[in-house]
């Protein structure tokens, strides 16, 4: 049985947990969350990749088991998330490593790739989006509006996100089988969720995320210049960022692999079997 660990670093004064597994002379592979979850969605995929790979699944802060200090001390921004990663790695040593992202997690792994793109061996995207044409738009209206202008009314919208029904409704919906993911998973994520004053942090949050698709085009830049190896394990069901996101890497990565699973958001709860696989094959190919 792999052996995974948890631990804390102390990093730009804030403390950071994260998840780490595998052969510290092997390979890395970092693994960046999304919303609302943390490194616990990678509970069951780790184990499954620690023979051969060096792992690292930190939680962001404001997530997970990592500190969330208030917005009055911290600025939350996928700029000051990006850095705080950054300075992770390099207090664990890490120079060069693939990334999986998911979610959130894609926009601070684009950051990370933009700013040192020779660390970055490979890539694996879980619904990790980087294109226009990812986003569903049904999903997209309400965070728009909140880009938008912030308002009671605006606020109000994005606020239900972080409500224990939603947060169920992210795991549930797509996935194959409803009775194979986990109730843990929404529990778990709602309860850190509604620490006091994390309602505060998610929401700088959502308003950061309208610097993301202004990134976009220069992160497609980086795509053709570099080539980076890239799998797309993809739940085609996701109500939020859609299969048109994983098809439209290879816009600028021919070489892309693109596959649409059976699933939503979640991929990992309800499609692990297809799922694990597809990234032993492209990390054996790749690492």
């Amino acid at each position: 049985m792999a052996k995974i660990h948890h631990r804390f670093a102390d990093v730009r004064g804030q403390r950071l947990f994260y998840r780490e597994a595998g052969p510290v002379d092997a390979p890395t592979l970092v693994l960046l969350h999304g919303f609302p979850a943390s490194s616990f969605m990678f509970r069951n995929l780790l184990p499954l990749l620690a023979d051969r790979w060096h792992m690292v699944a930190p939680d962001h802060l404001g997530f997970g088991h990592s500190d969330a200090p208030p917005v009055t001390r911290f600025t939350y921004t996928f700029d000051a998330l990006t850095e705080l990663t950054r300075d992770l790695l390099g207090q664990l040593g890490i120079e060069r490593y693939a990334m999986y992202v998911h979610d959130y997690g894609a926009p601070i792994g684009w950051r990370l790739a933009l700013q040192d793109p020779a660390a970055v061996t490979a890539i694996i995207s879980q619904n990790g989006n980087a294109y226009p044409e990812g986003f569903v738009p049904a999903f997209f209206e309400t965070v728009r509006a909140y880009w938008k202008e912030r308002t009671s009314q605006t606020e109000a919208g994005v606020r239900e996100a972080l409500s224990l029904e939603f947060t169920r409704w992210q795991y549930l919906t797509g996935a194959s089988e409803e009775t194979l993911v986990d109730p843990d998973t929404w529990q778990h994520d709602h309860a850190l969720l509604s620490r006091p004053g994390n309602d505060l942090v998610q929401l700088a949050l959502f308003l950061d995320h309208a610097t993301n698709p202004p990134l976009y085009p220069v992160v497609h830049r980086y795509f053709r210049q570099y080539q980076v190896p890239l799998l797309a394990v993809w739940g085609r069901d996701d109500p939020i960022f859609g299969p048109d996101g994983a098809r439209a890497f290879a816009n600028d990565l021919p070489a892309a692999e693109i596959h649409l699973l059976d699933g939503g958001h979640f991929l990992l709860e309800s499609a692990l079997d297809e799922a694990v696989p597809l990234i032993r094959a492209f990390l054996s190919a790749h690492l």
